[in-house]
């Protein structure tokens, strides 16, 4: 009998702006949706050089879908 906890895995969103990447990092995370959007979208526009969409391109392509 397993009796362990269901492991967490990061998954991409169904709940998406554009691919369901913040969303799913919201949900692993368990935070609102919004929160790390906009968070996100601040952190990218206060680094030098704009690096969040590098790496959110990188994490829409390295991250799986939800089944």
């Amino acid at each position: 009998m397993n009796t362990s906890p269901e492991k967490k895995r990061l998954t991409r969103s169904p709940d998406k702006m554009i691919a369901g990447v913040l969303s799913g990092l919201a949900e692993y995370f368990d935070m609102d949706p919004t929160i790390a959007r906009v968070a996100y979208v601040l952190l990218s526009i206060f680094s030098a050089g704009f690096p969040g969409l590098f790496v959110y391109i990188i994490l829409w392509i390295v991250v799986p879908e939800r089944e």
